[in-house]
């Protein structure tokens, strides 16, 4: 029997709610003090707090807001890569291989899984290195895939709908003001007309009003 790995996160880096102050400076209310353990379907502990490190440096934390950590990205690309996409489920995986040009994006025979399982041997032991070296480990690997593929992940990780295991608390929509997706502002347009209208953020549980199974969970 295969030994599950989980992932112990602190209340403070994960989840919680975003606030703002009166200067508009965002900060992550945590929900919980307690340690989060989160249950892993791909990495192991270890290769899961190393991509954390380097999805944190893709997209940090600073002045303007909460980053891929406090999003929960690590977990986002846990669960795809666990899923039918990280098996290729969804993309002609036949030959030719060819590089292509650019515009066709990654045209090779490794699956998300694989091209993964080979990346973070690159990066082994990045959380145990200073912001400074990890960006330094990071500028070495950045023209290959699993680069890309890792840089990829981390922005839909930031901004998916959290069913998906990132943006979680909405903190990413929140940051760019994305309300989520919302069928229709009809009943919004007269009581807002002429006035600013941000609207808080709903997720598509919360449209729909039940619960939605997302792809990574699918057979």
């Amino acid at each position: 029997m295969k030994r599950r790995h989980f992932l112990t996160l602190s209340a403070a880096s994960v989840g919680g709610a975003l606030v703002y102050t009166l200067d508009r400076r965002p900060y992550v209310v945590s929900a919980q003090d307690k340690p989060v353990r989160v249950p892993l379907r791909f990495f192991t502990e270890t290769e899961a707090l190393d991509v954390a490190a380097a999805v944190a440096r893709i997209f940090p934390s600073d002045e303007s807001g909460p980053g891929a950590n406090e999003a929960g990205v690590v977990v986002y690309v846990d669960r795809q890569l666990a899923g039918p996409y990280g098996r290729d489920r969804y993309r002609y995986t036949q030959g030719p291989f060819e590089s292509g040009i650019p515009e066709q994006g990654y045209q090779g025979k490794a699956t998300p899984r694989e091209i993964y399982r080979e990346g973070v041997k690159k990066i082994a032991g990045l959380s145990k290195l200073a912001p400074v070296e990890q960006d330094a480990a990071l500028k070495q690997i950045e023209t290959t895939s699993f680069f890309t593929l890792m840089r990829t992940h981390t922005i839909e990780g930031m901004f998916c709908d959290p069913m998906h295991g990132g943006n979680i608390g909405m903190i990413g929509w929140q940051l760019i003001g994305f309300p989520g997706p919302r069928m229709t502002y009809f009943e919004d347009v007269d009581s807002h007309y002429g006035n600013p209208f941000r609207p808080k953020p709903q997720s598509l549980r919360q449209v729909v009003g039940r619960p939605v199974k997302p792809s990574e969970d699918e057979a």
